[in-house]
């Protein structure tokens, strides 16, 4: 009776002191709750459409800690750290006491500590309270933290913080940033060799840093593998293997791509830990690395923007502001893609659809190419040289400036002004209000990021400019939706466009493609498109000074081609023409087609008294039997012309025979003998013809 009284008192004994421990824990846990770790105390991260890194900045006290989840991380390395580290992880409460003891008796043992008992929970609740002493009392506040700390996160949420936190050398801080830094990549498929030195570095980061102490880094990542083969992760001969694999590891910088474009980010939205951008990475590298080489090769001072966009949805693919953003000989922290700048001749294209779309010419249409005075706006072409008669589609190929003025003359700079509108550009006009002729030959300020969102509107199906966005930014806004052309006067422009011939040195693409040099030399400009994607290229000063001889055809054209071949975005085919659209021969067109006057020169042209062009020699119906020279060989036919104003194209038998020519003699050599057809067009657009039979 009395040994079964004192066991009953002491099971009460101990169920109350139990439960005095149970209350006190609680108590305990509520009055001294452990420290939870704080999103905002990671880096800054900005990332591409993907995911992928572009720009982290470090964090206040210029740490790299980036956020890690486990779906992100290569599987074998969370297998070699559970193994490693902490083999019963998924089943403990946060203190391994299996673990303790083991590593206990080893110190016994060995008379000095062999391993360490502490949980991967424990070691996360030393990150968060970090304490410079390991006495035991810290031991035992870090193992009720543990508990604390397994009682409100998840597992995956505990690893996932312990590789966000844990050190890795340096100011490195999370599996994520070690691996970018020592591999160039992020954790998500990593060798075992780099695996295993990821699990080792935690435990003596500074000493073990595998881009100062190779040897102690090494050394360590093979006990790491070790621990895997007793625990049946790999086979033995892996470690042979990994051993005799090159160990060199070297710090390298984390991604700093977009560098103009994450800085915004960060301005607008300080607290923000994360900005997803419409960016690709592959295209924004390599076009920061086209943009990095021209600027070396057009000469120092020079700035170099590209910009890259999905004509389909406006999503920004790279968005290049500078040839270097730290480069001061170039002022390269200034985002030249967003300034705003004269775009020379590159709206030219849009007079011509505009033309094309109210039905005043085709692109087999002659237009006069010479001085000529718009109410005291006298354009010039660039190489100060005139033309003479040119065909539109030569005309816009060519950049003549005095037929795009005689164009817009002709539809409105008003029309013109709203055409910019409806495609969303932003512009800045001079000093007056109302948009004038000089605006065609760039006589405003817009951005590079504008005038791409502009030429979009010739890339989309439905003619409408897209609204371009890239995540950060705010979009220009289209006024209106209706296209920007009709179909078929885009296609045109496209047509004309996809004629021009490469630059001297580029490879042929499919492509269309325009230049543009502002006035004094101060900008060079190129934007081109193909059935997709636009890319627009500036090249210039940021201090807006002259730079004598600096060409779009010369300095930007060639970075286009290039930005497109190195893009990594395959070249999309143009979308088939649509109804209506064909190319018409000028002898084809009516007659009121074949060439554009101005009213002005109609009306000049009806009092001039000048008479329309007539063959007088031969007649028509005459038989004429060609001289000889000597033997078989003939005399060539001279053709005699009155009238009409030169120069004169010559057709034989439909076929334009040699250039236009200004003398009113011809000399034609008949293919053979037979009835032939001779057709003359003046420079007004008149024609005359003779049916003759060579004998």
């Amino acid at each position: 009776m009395k040994l079964r009284r004192r066991i009953t008192i002491a099971t009460a004994g101990v169920a109350i002191i139990a439960g005095l421990l149970v209350v006190s824990g609680i108590v305990l846990d509520r009055w001294y709750p452990p420290p939870l770790p704080d999103e905002r105390l990671r880096s800054m991260e900005v990332t591409d459409r993907n995911g992928a890194l572009l720009r982290v900045f470090a964090t206040e006290e210029g740490r790299w800690r980036l956020k890690t989840r486990l779906e992100s991380i290569d599987e074998d390395f969370i297998a070699l750290l559970i193994a490693y580290e902490d083999e019963r992880f998924r089943s403990h409460h946060g203190v391994d006491l299996l673990a303790m003891v083991r590593a206990f008796g080893q110190m016994i043992a060995n008379g000095r500590i062999v391993s360490g008992g502490s949980t991967v929970t424990m070691q996360f609740a030393r990150l968060l309270e970090p304490r410079p002493s390991r006495t035991l009392g810290a031991k035992l506040l870090q193992m009720a933290r543990a508990v604390q700390l397994e009682r409100r996160l998840s597992k995956d949420e505990i690893l996932e913080w312990y590789l966000t936190l844990a050190p890795y050398g340096g100011n490195l801080e999370g599996v994520r940033a070690a691996s970018l830094a020592y591999f160039g990549k992020e954790p998500s498929s990593l060798t075992l060799q780099q695996a295993s030195l990821l699990v080792a570095l935690p435990q003596s980061p500074e000493t073990r840093r595998p881009d100062r102490h190779a040897d102690a880094a090494r050394t360590a990542s093979i006990r790491v593998l070790g621990r895997a083969v007793e625990k049946n992760l790999i086979d033995a001969g892996e470690i042979e293997r990994v051993s005799g694999l090159e160990f060199s590891v070297r710090r390298r910088p984390l991604p700093a791509f977009a560098a103009h474009l994450a800085q915004r980010a960060r301005s607008g939205s300080p607290d923000q830990l994360l900005y997803e951008t419409t960016l690709l990475k592959d295209a924004q590298a390599s076009l920061e690395i086209v943009a990095r080489e021209a600027a070396e090769r057009v000469g120092q001072r020079l700035s170099v923007a590209i910009v890259m966009a999905d004509g389909r949805n406006g999503s920004i693919v790279a968005q290049v502001g500078s040839a270097g953003y730290f480069d001061s000989r170039r002022a390269g922290w200034i985002d030249m893609s967003l300034a705003a700048r004269s775009p020379g001749s590159t709206l030219k294209p849009f007079i011509y659809g505009l033309a094309f779309e109210e039905g005043l010419v085709m692109p087999e249409t002659l237009i006069s190419d010479r001085p000529a005075n718009f109410s005291g706006y006298r354009p010039r072409n660039f190489d100060m040289q005139f033309q003479g008669d040119v065909s539109v589609r030569q005309a816009l190929q060519m950049s003549l400036n005095v037929p795009a003025i005689r164009l817009l003359g002709a539809v409105g700079p008003a029309r013109l002004a709203s055409l910019l509108r409806r495609g969303g550009m932003r512009y800045r006009l001079p000093a007056i209000d109302q948009p004038g002729l000089s605006i065609g030959l760039g006589g405003i300020g817009t951005s590079l990021v504008d005038l791409v969102q502009l030429y979009t509107g010739l890339v989309t199906f439905d003619g409408r400019s897209a609204m371009l966005h890239n995540g950060v930014d705010t979009p220009s806004m289209p006024s209106g939706n209706g296209p920007l052309l009709q179909s078929v006067a885009r296609w045109h422009v496209r047509d004309i466009l996809r004629g021009v011939i490469a630059p001297i040195g580029a490879q042929q693409l499919e492509i269309a493609y325009k230049t543009g040099t502002s006035y004094g030399y101060r900008d060079a400009w190129s934007v081109g498109f193909d059935g997709r994607h636009v890319i627009g290229v500036w090249i210039g000063r940021a201090d807006n000074s002259a730079v004598p001889g600096l060409t779009g055809r010369s300095a930007a054209a060639p970075v286009l081609f290039e930005a497109f071949a190195r893009s990594g975005q395959a070249i999309e085919p143009f979308p088939a023409p649509p109804s209506g659209a064909v190319r018409i021969a000028r002898a084809d067109l009516p007659p009121t087609m074949r060439r554009f006057m101005t009213f002005e020169e109609r009306f000049e042209r009806s009092n001039s008294g000048e008479t329309a062009p007539q063959i007088a020699y031969p007649p028509s119906g005459a038989r004429i039997e060609l001289s000889r020279a000597s033997g078989d060989v003939f005399l060539p036919l001279v053709i005699k012309l009155q009238g009409g104003r030169p120069p004169f194209r010559w057709l034989a038998n439909g076929k334009p025979v040699d250039d236009p020519v200004r003398q009113r003699k011809w000399q034609w050599m008949p293919d053979g003998q037979g009835s032939a057809s001779l057709a003359v067009i003046d420079a007004a657009g008149r024609t005359a013809n003779v049916d003759i039979i060579v004998e």
